[in-house]
């Protein structure tokens, strides 16, 4: 499958684009991950070519499973599919018939504090109900450790209601998180206390 999404240049925010990830984005990767924040922040930061080759097949088999949709955000001023990665954002643990999925992204050094995260996670979320929404996807989640605090502002600014606050189990989740969501009919969207994470699922992180 080959998606593109283009933000309209003239309307809030930054102009990006958001495309699948492909072999040729191996170098920006590794750019990437030269900034110590993403190397300490990431389960399996990206070192190497072969780190990065191995990244990139999962991204390809997520495509392929419909597990893991995820996009390479780009600079979109010029339109083009090989402009600067700015980032990265996954529709995730969707499945045809089910009704919630997961949002997660991370950015770049250069590209924080800008309103990348927020306009790509939006970006998403629209494409996502639009494709799926007939398929059963009704809610989307976004999910992150209760003390990051930048998490939680992209979360609000992209439209996800602040709903619940999920207690640490350690040792995968050491600290306590929050859950925001957002409901595809606009509606109003409710913690469930019994709530527990999926197996298989990213949880806490953005990634």
């Amino acid at each position: 499958m080959t998606v593109v999404l283009r933000s309209a240049e003239s309307g809030p925010g930054p102009a990006l684009l958001l495309r699948p990830w492909g072999a040729g984005d191996i170098p920006c990767l590794l750019d990437v991950y030269r900034d110590p924040v993403m190397r300490q922040s990431s389960r399996n930061p990206i070192m190497t070519e072969q780190d990065a080759f191995r990244w990139l097949e999962v991204q390809r088999r997520g495509w392929t499973d419909g597990g893991r949709l995820s996009f390479a955000v780009l600079d979109g001023v010029r339109g083009s599919e090989a402009g600067r990665v700015l980032g990265n954002v996954a529709l995730k643990g969707w499945q045809a018939g089910s009704d919630v999925a997961e949002v997660g992204y991370w950015t770049a050094a250069a590209a924080r504090n800008r309103g990348i995260a927020s306009r790509a996670v939006e970006m998403l979320t629209a494409w996502a109900f639009e494709s799926f929404g007939a398929q059963g996807l009704q809610r989307i989640e976004l999910l992150h450790q209760q003390d990051n605090l930048a998490s939680c502002r992209v979360a609000q600014k992209s439209g996800y209601a602040l709903i619940g606050v999920l207690p640490a189990e350690p040792p995968a989740f050491p600290a306590a998180g929050h859950l925001h969501a957002r409901s595809g009919q606009g509606g109003e969207v409710r913690y469930h206390a019994a709530r527990r994470l999926r197996p298989g699922r990213g949880g806490r992180g953005t990634g």
